[in-house]
């Protein structure tokens, strides 16, 4: 039974109903745009919530307005418990989804279909084996490709995320979108983002308008069809016409989506992030496990979300290492 309280509503009228939830920071692979070259120092396993703190959280959210559950990683499904919390979670009256390196997916297909999980995003960064290994520094390009292939035959509803990265896999956007022809899958490119440790670079990424330079050199413009939006979607939608798929391009850095935002994220040690740049956070384990009320945590977290990026409302913020470097590496964060 929802409260009349409106908590999740912060100074700028946005109220927030998605919640995202990181299992894990560890991870069966090592791409190089989420995880430092060294590795990130890991929490100590007394610190990660275990299923049931999980599940009271989110509870506490969804009570309070949350209608959509993503779970992250790290791999949220190297995760032993995982089928535990899913189950769980199950219950709540929310949408339940999952991201996935889709690595081992296949070893959890009926176990979605239990707990209703129809939305199933992975992240792929490249449709070359190679390019794949390089990126991942691991070999498991045709077990991925793979499960990608059995999710969409066992029906779900599959998205694939590629971070796009300037002289590395720009070269593969045609490719991707055409990957879509006779797929019904959604492919979307995002920006290459700056976080802790992943040597971000400006001149590495590929905006927003660059990416539909691309794209409108490569197919006739009249077959590049726009696709409404969804409420708060992150993504600028489009396909082209005649494909069953279709692509979409999510441009945090170029073209920041913070007016329409809903999401907030908790990290697998319990901590809630009220923004993906924020460089603050807000404990709700400890005082749970404490017996204390972790509404008014929640609140005051809300009520402190900048406008825009964490605080960071201009790309020189946003450039300066200073300011990006204070946040976590993304997947200690949760994707």
């Amino acid at each position: 039974m929802k409260t009349n309280q409106n908590i999740l509503q912060d100074n700028f009228g946005r109220q927030h109903s998605y919640l995202r939830i990181s299992l894990t920071e560890l991870c069966n692979l090592r791409c190089t745009y989420c995880m430092p070259e060294e590795g990130v120092k890991l929490e100590p396993r007394s610190h990660i919530m275990n299923f049931d703190e999980i599940y009271t959280i989110a509870k506490t959210f969804v009570d309070h307005g949350v209608t959509k559950i993503r779970l992250t990683g790290g791999e949220p499904l190297i995760r032993k418990d995982v089928q535990i919390i899913l189950k769980k979670l199950a219950t709540l009256p929310v949408e339940l989804a999952i991201s996935t390196n889709a690595v081992t997916v296949d070893r959890f297909i009926e176990v979605f279909k239990t707990c209703g999980i129809q939305n199933i995003n992975v992240s792929l960064d490249s449709l070359n084996a190679e390019k794949f290994k390089e990126i991942t520094r691991r070999h498991d390009f045709d077990k991925v490709y793979q499960n990608i292939q059995l999710l969409i035959k066992e029906g779900f509803n599959v998205k694939l995320n590629a971070v796009l990265i300037k002289g590395f896999n720009d070269n593969e956007i045609i490719d991707f979108i055409k990957f879509t022809k006779a797929l019904p899958i959604s492919v979307r490119f995002i920006e290459f983002m700056p976080f802790d440790g992943n040597k971000w670079d400006k001149a590495k990424m590929m905006s927003y308008a660059e990416v539909m330079t691309l794209v409108n050199s490569a197919f006739d413009k009249a077959s590049i069809l726009r696709i409404e939006d969804a409420p708060n979607d992150t993504s600028k939608n489009y396909k082209i016409e005649g494909y069953k798929g279709s692509f979409a391009i999510i441009s945090s850095v170029t073209n920041p989506f913070c007016d329409s935002c809903n999401r907030i994220r908790l990290t697998a040690n319990g901590r809630l992030k009220n923004c993906l740049f924020s460089a603050t956070e807000s404990d709700l384990l400890t005082p749970l496990r404490d017996g204390k009320d972790i509404t008014p945590i929640i609140s005051k977290a809300m009520q402190s979300k900048f406008k825009i990026r964490g605080g960071m409302d201009t790309l020189e913020k946003l450039e300066s290492p200073e300011l990006h470097s204070k946040n976590r590496s993304m997947i200690s964060i949760g994707g």
